[in-house]
């Protein structure tokens, strides 16, 4: 695999990952590749399942680029999704409509030798290509973000065999097999390296680590398998890539996030739609980069609600280098409109 250059602090999301404060903060929305864009729907009905669609990388790009095209966002991020490592992993993973991703769950510890000792050489080269021909279809201006979910979050949807409100199935078997649970979490940790490597060797000019719900680890759970692991993560892929930009996005962790502001090797934080702004700005340096934190639900109602929410936003984070984005996803029935009236507000322009 050829390296592919990195972009010069010129770029606006790279100079604010490096700690400049800018004028008028830089955006991307994530999943602004969806289905509330038609041009999504249209490549999607053609691309057979998700997974084939993620291991496309013709579609993969055509996905990557479409909000770059309609919106000018500053940073792209490649089409792709979490649950690709328990599939490099050996894990059966497939995506119903209707109802989201199911998993052969892991119930015993015995499940847990149906996995491979490392990812399949090979099986996400996919999301490698797509990621080159990404990066040579960007100008100059717009970054290349890949990703990969954290350990805690992957385990949880590899030992539920889906998504739930509680992650109860995986605190359980952390409770009732520490030492089993560890070795599948030190398996994710290098998975996780590893992809998020490569990702960077591709071309992505940054990378985002989502936890997605480390909110719901009690205190002492919450450092052994959210903390520590996205800790050894971020450390290593520094190691091997200094000039790497990550991003940690530990949601819902609420005053925990003095601990994840403390790992050297992230970046910034991204904050979920909870986050209290003027506690951050109260208790971490303002030199740390935050990204965050529209609710998703006021970028679908529009209007006034809108403008008043992205210029609260603005406003509490005008001291430090900010990253404009929502707290989670973007929903897919968000009027096309709404997303044009975010963009033109953030940049100052409506």
């Amino acid at each position: 695999m050829t390296a592919i250059p990195h972009p010069t602090t010129d770029n606006k999301l790279i100079s604010t990952l490096n700690g400049k404060k800018q004028d008028r903060p830089p955006i991307w929305l994530m999943r602004q590749a969806g289905r509330y864009l038609p041009e999504y729907r249209e490549i999607r009905s053609q691309a057979g399942s998700f997974l084939d669609f993620c291991y496309n990388p013709k579609m993969a790009v055509e996905a990557t680029l479409q909000p770059i095209r309609r919106f000018g966002f500053d940073a792209a991020i490649i089409f792709s999704d979490i649950l690709v490592i328990p599939d490099a992993l050996g894990q059966e993973v497939r995506f119903e409509v209707g109802e989201g991703p199911r998993l052969t769950p892991i119930v015993t510890p015995v499940d847990l030798k149906g996995l491979r000792t490392q990812s399949e050489p090979g099986h996400l080269a996919p999301v490698y290509e797509a990621i080159e021909l990404a990066k040579s279809s960007l100008g100059h201006e717009t970054a290349l973000l890949g990703f990969s979910g954290a350990p805690w979050t992957l385990a949880s949807y590899m030992i539920a065999g889906k998504g739930t409100p509680d992650q109860a199935p995986a605190r359980l078997f952390a409770y009732r097999f520490p030492d089993d649970f560890q070795t599948l979490i030190d398996l994710l940790v290098e998975a996780v390296t590893v992809h998020l490597s490569v990702q960077i060797q591709a071309g992505a000019d940054a990378v985002q680590i989502f936890d997605s719900w480390a909110g719901g680890l009690p205190c002492g759970e919450f450092e052994r398998w959210s903390l520590e692991p996205i800790a050894r993560i971020a450390t290593a892929v520094k190691q091997r890539h200094p000039h790497a930009k990550l991003i940690g996005f530990p949601r819902a962790v609420g005053e925990r996030l003095t601990e994840f502001a403390k790992i050297e090797a992230l970046d910034a934080l991204s904050v979920d739609t909870s986050a209290d702004r003027r506690w951050i700005g109260r208790s971490l340096d303002t030199s740390l980069p935050i990204q965050g934190n529209l609710d998703p639900l006021v970028l679908l109602a529009g209007g006034a609600a809108l403008d008043r929410a992205i210029d609260n936003i603005v406003e509490d984070f005008s001291h430090r280098p900010h990253i404009f984005n929502l707290g989670h996803g973007i929903l897919p029935p968000t009027p096309i409109a709404h997303v044009e009236q975010l963009v033109a507000r953030v940049r100052g322009k409506a």
